[in-house]
């Protein structure tokens, strides 16, 4: 018989790539090649400055240029969603298919392994897991819940605003970085739904949580008409290509209406 915690990991890992994730006991020593997340955010561990060099010579490589003419700013923008992205999607998933964590991991508690083209590897504390799987944590199906929100606030001014301090040391604007997260979580929130059309409404519900967040609120816009999403600023992406021509994200504030 499966247990509750295994079940649960194959199920949100199930939702695609950004979501699948490892699990490890809560405050046991990585064991190589995972590391601690919280490398990330420290600056004098080189690791955030080798992980932007590399983004910055694969977007670089893509327009067959030379590392250097690609702007530091814009690489660390490009790598800031990335990192948003992969802590996000699997807390999103949790929270779609059963709740979000009352007390989500911090990036002392996340474990990862880089690597590049992808999703890199992520590992959530097994109790987190199994405080979802056992009841220990916030249902996300009211929107204006306040222990939802509670739960929420926590994710984003704990590991996520810690990504956002890290990155913002690069030149990058924190009205990027914020909408780097707003985009990440909506993206996280399609991503379910086109996995899982049953989930769409506790997704899309755990989403608005988010969103609604202080930090996040004037972050984007949603369309009235149609629900659509669009961030209030861009990721810079597109200044990586020859010229700053490169195409732009379909949620970019940038996008013609």
């Amino acid at each position: 018989m499966t247990e509750p915690t295994t079940a649960l990991q194959e199920q949100v890992s199930a939702l695609g790539p950004f979501f699948t994730f490892e699990t490890h006991a809560a405050g046991s020593e990585p064991i190589a090649p995972w590391r601690k997340l919280s490398e990330v955010a420290r600056v004098e561990s080189g690791v955030l400055a080798e992980r932007v060099a590399s983004v910055r010579a694969a977007l670089a490589g893509g327009g067959g240029r030379p590392a250097e003419e690609v702007e530091l700013r814009v690489a660390a923008s490009v790598a800031h969603l990335g990192l948003v992205a992969r802590v996000v999607s699997p807390l999103l998933g949790l929270a779609a298919l059963h709740r979000l964590p009352s007390r989500p991991p911090t990036l002392d508690d996340l474990r990862w392994h880089s690597g590049l083209g992808g999703a890199f590897a992520l590992s959530l504390p097994r109790e987190t897991v199994a405080a979802v799987a056992t009841g220990d944590a916030v249902a996300t199906g009211d929107a204006g819940s306040v222990t939802g929100a509670g739960a929420a606030g926590a994710l984003l001014e704990g590991p996520v605003r810690d990504l956002v301090d890290a990155v913002a040391a690069f030149s990058v604007s924190r009205r990027i970085l914020w909408g780097n997260v707003a985009s990440a979580v909506n993206g996280a929130a399609a991503g379910i739904v086109s996995a899982a059309p049953a989930l769409a409404r506790p997704a899309r519900t755990a989403a608005l949580l988010m969103l609604r967040h202080p930090q996040l609120r004037d972050a984007h816009t949603v369309d009235p008409r149609n629900g659509r999403f669009r961030r209030r600023s861009c990721c810079l992406i597109y200044r990586a290509a020859p010229d700053a021509a490169g195409a732009v994200c379909g949620d970019c504030v940038l996008v013609r209406r």
